[in-house]
């Protein structure tokens, strides 16, 4: 599984929530997970074959079509909130 945060450099706030998703997966225990920080312009070519795409809700329009679930995510450092919305995407 492949999942990917996106930011406007990615650099700051996707690698922030990449740390975060990699320790919430940790926890969830989901195998092996894929996750991959990257920024808004380079998602089409990055997020290609991803299941998942984290973000903020600022950059949801500019993500365009895809067949990952995108999931907006309000808080990079609040562990609760990726945890369910990542159980709540993964079923």
């Amino acid at each position: 599984m492949k999942i990917v945060t996106i930011c406007g450099a990615g650099i700051g706030a996707s690698g922030i929530l990449k740390v975060n998703a990699e320790r919430v997966l940790a926890r969830l225990d989901l195998g092996t997970v894929e996750v991959v920080a990257a920024d808004v312009a380079s998602v089409r070519t990055v997020a290609d074959d991803a299941q998942i795409i984290l973000t903020s809700a600022e950059f949801v329009d500019a993500i365009g079509p895809t067949f990952a679930d995108v999931i907006v995510i309000v808080n990079y450092f609040d562990q609760q909130e990726l945890a369910e919305k990542l159980q709540a995407a993964l079923g």
